[in-house]
């Protein structure tokens, strides 16, 4: 029984944390506000609004007074299986719209708003990010239901947030990345769910389920460079090079058969490390229109997670090596803005649009049909509002008022997005349920209000 034990938990731990793996892809799910994926997530260089925390902690330095900036995003799709024997199958993100919402919220404060305080060059600010807010879920009755069923990581990152401004030309940033999970989120776990193959001992049809928790930490240092910007002080060049510290993510959990727990097991779930370079370029910056054209480029560490060796409750380690790759996101973006035009006075207008190209890093030994382990393709669209001044926001409310209670500004911005994936064959997985074609698509809007205070 102790072997039996031994055995399937490290064959379930395999399934479960080889999707939590394949999930942390889902943290290039780079939409965390509606300006920045209305852009293909192109924005690191431009950086200007609140949603600086996650993109590049230096652009704070550009917020003014104190912002806030959150919003969500409402996602679905699906994902259509072949097998070998040309049996058909299709899995969704957990129903027609993924729950729990990926959402985003972040708070900036310049120092220098502050009276008692003359710290100007000095931005603080805290943002509370769900990276990996999807999930996956198959038919109980599919033809690889003995890999998975379902699969979930609703892991929430929470980044307090600090940039200084060391000249004109030159800002810094860094924030934590403290990765945890929340028991309103979800289960509040990570899990993965799946039908025993009636191998083992185990009755054929029995419910099996592997879930656990942890938390862990990392780092993102930035710079924003702008070399040149026009008579008003304006961007007009702008480099941003951001920084992603791995993070080592401890799970612990228990391993259940048909609801009853016959094991505990633990392994470090390691986050990959990830640099990026972004140039911003501004070929119209007047006082009444602006318009942006950026490009990303990211290199994401995968190789890092070389293994995911499992701890058993009996004191036993099992090795488990991913043979995963390092890959590159890439992610091209523009903004149109109107400032104040005369058919929507007191306004800001934005139109954007945008495209990432994001590799895949999984071979098709370690495949896993709990996440969609595809090259993709994301087209992008968005627009924004800014009401200050005398307007109104909705025709209804003073977008500006004399009380330091209500907001200077008030703002919208709308994205689109649209993941188109690659189709794959895989061949030669460890588990052969899995062998197959795979086709999917994802399509998802954000939205982000904004209070400038």
């Amino acid at each position: 029984m102790i072997k039996f034990r031994l055995l399937f938990t490290w064959l379930c731990l395999w399934a479960l944390l080889d999707s939590a793996n394949a999930f942390a892809q889902a943290i290039r799910f780079q939409p965390q506000g509606a300006a920045a994926a209305g852009q293909g997530n192109a924005f690191a260089a431009q950086a200007d609004n609140p949603s600086a925390i996650h993109f590049n902690p230096a652009g704070l330095t550009q917020v003014q007074g104190i912002q806030g900036y959150f919003g969500t995003t409402i996602m679905g799709g699906s994902i259509k299986y072949k097998g070998l024997t040309g049996i058909d199958s299709r899995g969704d993100l957990g129903g027609s719209v993924s729950t729990p919402l990926p959402s985003h919220f972040y708070l900036s404060a310049n120092l220098g708003a502050f009276r008692a305080i003359s710290l100007s060059s000095l931005t603080v600010g805290l943002g509370i990010t769900s990276p990996f807010g999807s999930n996956t879920r198959y038919p109980v009755d599919g033809p690889s239901n003995t890999a998975i069923t379902s699969a979930a990581l609703p892991l929430i990152a929470i980044k307090p947030t600090i940039a200084y401004k060391i000249s004109d030309a030159l800002s810094v940033g860094v924030s934590a990345d403290i990765y945890t999970f929340a028991s309103f989120l979800g289960e509040g776990h990570v899990e993965q769910k799946q039908i025993s193959a009636g191998a083992l001992g185990i009755p054929a049809g029995a419910s099996i389920e592997l879930n656990g928790t942890g938390t862990g930490a990392g780092v993102t240092a930035s710079l924003l460079y702008t070399p040149f910007r026009n008579k008003v002080g304006k961007p007009v060049v702008s480099i941003g090079v951001v920084y992603r510290s791995q993070a080592v993510l401890p799970l612990n959990g228990s391993l259940l058969v048909n609801g009853a727990k016959v094991a505990d097991a633990s392994t470090d779930l390691v986050l990959p490390q990830m640099v990026m370079g972004a140039l911003a370029v501004w070929p119209i910056r007047s006082p009444e229109r602006e318009w942006k054209v950026e490009i990303d480029v990211e290199y994401v560490g995968w190789s890092l997670n070389r293994n995911l060796d499992v701890r058993l409750s009996n004191g036993a380690t099992i090795p488990q090596p991913q043979q995963w790759k390092n890959v590159p996101v890439i992610a091209v973006g523009t903004e149109y803005k109107w400032l104040s035009p005369g058919w929507l006075p007191h306004w800001e207008v934005a139109a954007r649009s945008g495209y990432t190209y994001t590799e895949d890093p999984v071979p098709d030994r370690t495949f896993n049909p709990g996440i969609i382990s595809l090259p993709a393709h994301t087209l992008s669209l968005g627009v924004g509002f800014l009401c200050k001044g005398a307007g109104r926001f909705m025709g209804l409310i003073p977008c500006s008022g004399e009380s330091a209670l209500w907001p200077k500004g008030i703002g919208l911005d709308l994205a689109y997005q649209e993941w188109f994936y690659e189709s794959r064959t895989v061949a030669g997985n460890q588990n052969p349920t899995v062998d197959g074609t795979y086709h999917a698509f994802v399509h998802l809007g954000t939205f982000s209000f904004r209070y400038l205070f």
